[in-house]
């Protein structure tokens, strides 16, 4: 299973609990949320790989910051994988050491210009780099 490192900006303390009806999932009060628009691109894009049950979100030590967000469909949830159910169709998995890095961070899909990326914003980030690639908490 290869992973794919997704260039995001990680904006700072701007995540906020999901309510309902305000097109966000909550997966935990204290876990990991989901736009219904990052719902729906990554349910669109799981649909075309095969044997996908689920969506992992992790980080990993790169860039210039220091961490960066990593993404991948889930084939098989390890055993020690957090598990925040987004709906009846998407199952978000966290490994735990990612998880105190990405604790309250709020997935979203969004379009600019010609660009289409998943943003991760993200109340634990201290800096990011310009590009946008990289973060430190």
């Amino acid at each position: 299973m290869s992973s794919e490192v997704i260039a995001a900006s990680a904006d700072a303390g701007t995540n906020q609990a999901a309510k309902p009806g305000d097109g966000r999932s909550e997966g935990s009060e204290r876990g990991i949320s989901m736009t219904q628009r990052a719902i729906d691109h990554i349910k669109r894009e799981m649909r075309k790989v095969e044997g996908a049950v689920g969506f992992r979100v992790g980080v990993t030590k790169t860039g210039c910051s220091g961490l960066a967000y990593v993404v991948d469909f889930v084939h098989e949830p390890d055993a020690t994988d957090m598990v925040f159910p987004m709906d009846d169709e998407l199952t978000v998995y966290v490994d735990p050491k990612s998880f105190e890095t990405i604790r309250g961070t709020e997935v979203d899909f969004v379009r600019e210009g010609l660009s289409m990326l998943i943003r991760f914003r993200n109340p634990n980030v201290r800096s990011e780099c310009g590009c946008g690639e990289s973060f430190n908490v």
